[in-house]
């Protein structure tokens, strides 16, 4: 499998991790004020899901300009 393949099968592994993290974040936002003490351990899941994904998002536009 190529570099550019593999990291696009890495993506959207990322992008499914990173959806999930949202939806737990949004969940959370719904049940307000039950779980109020969680919001920062969900809320830095979220974006660290995000913000890998869109290093690993630039790494590939990189690899194609490459």
């Amino acid at each position: 499998m190529s570099d550019v393949e593999s990291l696009k099968a890495e993506i959207k592994k990322l992008s499914a991790k990173a959806t999930q993290a949202k939806m737990d974040l949004h969940d959370l936002s719904e049940e307000l004020p039950v779980n109020w003490t969680t919001i920062l351990s969900v809320a830095q899941k979220a974006h660290d899901a995000f913000s890998e994904l869109e290093r690993k998002r630039q790494n590939l536009q990189a690899l194609h300009k490459a």
